[in-house]
């Protein structure tokens, strides 16, 4: 075990692993093999199964239960209550422990309060999943995605604003940071950050609330 902060009440079955300066909050349970990175906080009442692997500088809220074939990369944030399956068509009476569908949230992805991610399915790098939607499909990088079904309502900025109208030259702004996107084939790419490398120290704090902007700057139409 590394230098983690468990909290007393916390369950973490051996051999789980748990990267340095993660928090484990009140009433968790990891179970053996459960994988977490570094510098992750664990909200109250999370469970993770054995195989489960969460990346470094993830941070999970409140009673969101983890099973396997879930995989969580770096930077991902998961809203309280949301809910992962991991099988597509579950009976009481027929055991399908060996037909769980892995699901893969990519990096600095947002999944909201009472989502649901359905199994099966891949959420792209800094892709945001509205409250209460339902994923049942993959989902491309910076999407926004709102309802029942979950459908592509615009795109998102991964300082998380969704990103107004393109200007001239095809060009999406980030209202808080200013960073350039551009879509090409329905592909959303940053043209000011690669998308491996970590935000910036002084971009690394948000200095702007999405109701204080305008309403073009939200993307409203």
């Amino acid at each position: 075990m590394s230098a983690a902060f468990i909290h007393p009440t916390a369950c973490v079955d051996s051999p789980a692993s748990i990267g340095d300066s993660t928090q484990v909050w009140h009433f968790c349970h990891l179970m053996p093999g459960a994988r977490v990175g570094r510098r992750c906080i664990l909200g109250q009442n999370v469970f993770l199964a054995s195989h489960v692997v969460v990346g470094d500088d993830c941070r999970i809220q409140n009673n969101v239960s983890l099973y396997d074939g879930t995989t969580l990369e770096d930077d991902v944030f998961l809203g309280p209550s949301c809910v992962l399956t991991n099988v597509e068509n579950p009976r009481a009476q027929i055991r399908r422990r060996d037909l769980f569908s892995p699901t893969r949230l990519r990096r600095g992805a947002t999944v909201g309060a009472n989502a649901t991610i359905v199994c099966g399915v891949t959420v792209g790098r800094y892709a945001f999943i509205g409250a209460g939607a339902v994923v049942t499909r993959d989902v491309p990088d910076y999407a926004l995605i709102l309802g029942v079904p979950g459908k592509r309502r615009g795109w998102m900025s991964r300082h998380g604003h969704k990103l107004a109208a393109p200007n001239a030259e095809g060009l999406f702004t980030c209202p808080e940071s200013g960073y350039r996107y551009r879509l090409t084939d329905d592909t959303l790419r940053c043209l000011d950050l690669d998308e491996e490398a970590p935000l910036p120290e002084e971009r690394a704090t948000g200095v702007i609330r999405y109701r204080d902007l305008a309403p073009r700057e939200r993307g409203t139409q």
